[in-house]
């Protein structure tokens, strides 16, 4: 890590603070009409073929048919699913003592009505056949399109306790052609009792669906189960943004203002976008692909962010590339990468000329994993330099105090509930906290943190009751991350701090933080200090692998988030600005300290931009300002 403290070089007058520059959103929509979507739909398929008369097996039964256990998980389900969650119900094999196209919609897909579901699956009789795929196929035409082709999460659960016996049409393939129809159709499978052939016919069903398979041996774990697989469905990333399309290369691309927007990518594609900067401003790219939590990844799947210039011959030239990777096979979750455009002090890059310059997001899949469309979002923030004169204080490359051994807060927790990602991620302040995951899940929050300050929490997982009649290892992982209000991750701080951790149900604990927040901090070397130089939001990230649907007894697990803002925060970045006074009221022209001037929809920025008190001059020694200038020049 960078030991000594850098000053960055400038002459003059103090002259004011930070200015942030965001245009409108441009006003094109993408070709296929996609658009934000607060969340999307769920349609349960259920199985009432003959075998769900069957007594539950296993201790603890008490004598039930499969049937009874299926209606007091489905009732459990409708009771934990938000308020007015699109909600329907078609089942199989409940009509006709045999046939194969013995599939009806009992409810329809529409604002969640608890006692209609209740009512639908109460009067079920098993007695039939088992047609899989055909109920798959008029499941997802159960579903309604999202309005407007926006982009949402549309699940079809399907719970079984069998293969399918009729043979045609297969439920993998018609699995596999519904996944490639369209973005954000996901089909889970719960398999209650099954093994052999049936089992891996469910798996596959989920695997190509994007999807995921849960195992059901007992009536507990189908209640359970269930439970999961349907709140991960109501609990989506909620996506925001203008609709755009991206194009495979430079030629027509559309132009981006700063802003937010939405597009989707392929497995292998790359998409470019433009966007025309000036000689001083910094530019701040983040892409976040939000594929269906729990699909197929790889370890090293990628999603690659570039900035790229022309030159004057044709050929392309980078200023900063950065690839983030998921780290695990266990299953998806949301990826984000992100670059920046910040003109180097000595303005000899080709990267700092004005001009047009293209930004471009890449996703690269080995065989075998997720092929679906990912939602894409992306976020471009456009920044002023510091006015003419003012000199900002120097770079904060340590950690400090706020290392691993900081002390964080302690005493009992508070509730809280985080957000599905950026856009509604919740805010927190300095304190403990207290709230839950299901597996596969990212919880989002916000945290506040200005001039001179830096974030430090603490992640603590306990000990969780362990669920019994699980096959295979029960161990996992749990994971955090940092973002600034760039939305460029952090990271694990050269070493000083691990991101994620095995998760065996066992006490596990995750220690994370920044540096101090220094507008000078961009110039440093290392990427854990460089992205450091914004106040405002920064994103606090908690995840849970996929596979720690094995481990707990209960739905979800509980954590415990500890959270510290450390150090005074300073009015400004200047070098002599003074500590920020929350209660004091803004001057003309100045924004309060502390204050977050963006919203949810990506249109503002989040940042602090108090103006520094006192406007004397300040007397420097331009020779020798000059001789750091050039010595802190940052190389591109």
């Amino acid at each position: 890590m960078t030991t000594g403290r850098r000053r960055a070089a400038a002459g003059g007058a103090l002259a004011g603070v930070l200015a942030l520059l965001l245009g409108p959103a441009p006003q094109a929509a993408a070709e296929d009409g996609t658009e934000a979507a607060p969340g999307g739909a769920l349609v349960m398929v259920l199985d009432s073929s003959g075998s769900m008369a069957d007594p539950v097996s296993g201790t603890g039964a008490g004598g039930r048919t499969r049937m009874a256990a299926a209606r007091d998980a489905i009732g459990t389900v409708v009771d934990g699913l938000p308020d007015g969650h699109p909600t329907g119900l078609r089942v199989y094999g409940a009509d006709q003592a045999s046939g194969c196209d013995d599939t009806r919609l009992a409810r329809p897909v529409a604002p969640l009505d608890r006692a209609g579901l209740k009512a639908a699956v109460a009067a079920l009789t098993p007695k039939g056949d088992t047609p899989i795929g055909l109920s798959l196929r008029k499941a997802a035409e159960d579903l309604p399109k999202p309005a407007g082709g926006a982009l949402a999460t549309r699940t079809i659960l399907l719970v079984s306790d069998g293969e399918d016996t009729c043979g045609t049409p297969k439920p993998c393939e018609v699995a596999a052609d519904l996944a490639r129809q369209g973005v954000g159709l996901r089909i889970d499978t719960v398999g209650f009792q099954v093994a052999g052939r049936a089992r891996e016919d469910l798996e596959c069903v989920a695997e190509a669906g994007n999807g995921r398979y849960y195992d059901a041996p007992d009536a507990d774990a189908l209640a359970r189960q269930l439970q999961r697989a349907a709140r991960l469905s109501a609990d989506g990333y909620r996506l925001d943004g203008t609709p755009v399309r991206g194009t495979p290369g430079r030629s027509g691309a559309p132009d981006l203002a700063p802003g937010q927007y939405l597009d989707t990518i392929g497995p292998g594609e790359k998409r470019y976008y433009a966007t025309t900067l000036d000689a001083d401003s910094n530019a701040h790219f983040a892409a976040t692909a939000v594929p269906q939590p729990g699909a197929a990844v790889d370890t090293v799947d990628k999603l690659t962010t570039s900035l790229v210039w022309l030159s004057s011959t044709g050929d392309e030239g980078s200023c900063e590339t950065r690839g983030e990777i998921f780290h695990q096979d266990e299953g998806a979750v949301p990826l984000t990468s992100s670059v920046a455009r910040v003109p180097t002090q000595t303005r000899y890059s080709a990267c700092d000329r004005p001009g047009r310059f293209w930004l471009t997001v890449e996703r690269t899949s080995k065989p075998g994993s997720d092929a679906a469309r990912w939602p894409l979002e992306l976020l471009l923030r456009v920044e002023k330099p510091l006015p003419a004169g003012t000199v900002p204080a120097q770079s904060e490359p340590e950690y400090g105090a706020g290392g691993p051994e900081a002390a964080v807060p302690a005493g009992e927790p508070r509730e809280v509930r985080g957000g599905t990602g950026f856009n509604d991620a919740t805010e927190l302040s300095t304190g403990a906290w207290r709230d839950r995951l299901l597996p596969a899940q990212t919880r989002w929050y916000k945290v506040p943190v200005g001039w001179g300050q830096q974030l430090r929490y603490d992640v603590e997982f306990g000990n969780v009751p362990a669920a019994g009649g699980m096959t295979g290892p029960a161990r996992s992982y749990v994971a955090t991350e940092v973002y600034t209000p760039a939305r460029q991750p952090v990271g694990t701080g050269t070493g000083v701090f691990d991101s994620r951790t095995v998760y065996t149900g066992e006490p596990a604990e995750l220690r994370m933080g920044t540096v101090p927040v220094a507008w000078t901090n961009r110039y440093e070397p290392n990427q854990n200090v460089t992205a450091v130089h914004l106040p405002g939001g920064h994103y606090i990230a908690v995840t849970l692998g996929a596979d720690a649907a094995r481990i707990p007894g209960d739905p979800e697990i509980g954590f415990v988030l500890r959270v510290s803002v450390l150090g005074q925060e300073k009015a400004g970045p200047e070098h002599h600005a003074r500590v920020a006074d929350p209660k004091a009221p803004a001057e003309p022209g100045e924004s309060a300290p502390g204050a977050d001037t963006g919203g949810t929809s990506g249109a503002g920025w989040s940042g602090t931009t108090a103006l520094a008190a006192g406007g004397g001059a300040l007397l420097l020694l331009t020779g020798v300002l000059l001789g750091v200038r050039r010595a802190r020049g940052r190389a591109r």
